[in-house]
């Protein structure tokens, strides 16, 4: 389970982590938002989180906090990409001008990227107003889970070659 701000780079990690491990991907963006930015019915969207939550094995990249309890029960390791505000909203930006009139690889076809300022505002912030509820689910995990915490692309790059290390010797 992969989360964090928009722009901390959780879909660029769990598509490196699903080519190292041949875990199976999903991108919560692709699955949540429907034709043209559309929110789904929120029972539905709890029963798909539920139902892609209790495969044998997976990787779930995104937030979506109304969810998280679901993927929490079911996660083994949770990765927290918890890098600085600045970063965050650098990335966000970048991705829009990078993306612009078209659709980004994890998110639908008919979704092309957008930005506005109350995403730029929550991006800005999430350190603040979601980071602390986060932290204490983190410190809440079952004995059986990992919780991982990326500050940084050092610690991302050192997590994804022991992951590679690893894999490999497998």
């Amino acid at each position: 389970m992969i989360i964090g701000a928009g722009g901390a780079g959780k879909s660029t990690l769990a598509m490196k982590m699903a080519e190292i491990t041949q875990l199976p991907l999903t991108h919560l963006d692709k699955v949540f938002w429907q034709s043209n930015w559309q929110e789904p019915d929120k029972k539905w969207w709890s029963q798909k989180v539920a139902e892609l939550a209790s495969k044998e094995s997976w990787i779930l990249d995104g937030n979506y906090g109304g969810t998280m309890d679901i993927r929490l029960a079911k996660a083994d390791t949770v990765i927290f990409m918890d890098y600085p505000s600045w970063i965050k909203v650098w990335r966000v930006l970048k991705r829009f001008w990078q993306n612009r009139n078209k659709s980004r690889p994890d998110m639908p076809e008919d979704c092309p990227e957008q930005i506005d300022w109350p995403f730029i505002v929550y991006v800005a912030n999430y350190n603040k107003s979601r980071k602390p509820g986060i932290m204490k689910k983190l410190a809440n995990l079952r004995p059986d889970q990992k919780a991982i915490i990326l500050k940084n692309d050092k610690q991302t790059r050192a997590f994804i070659q022991t992951l590679t290390q690893t894999y490999a010797k497998s």
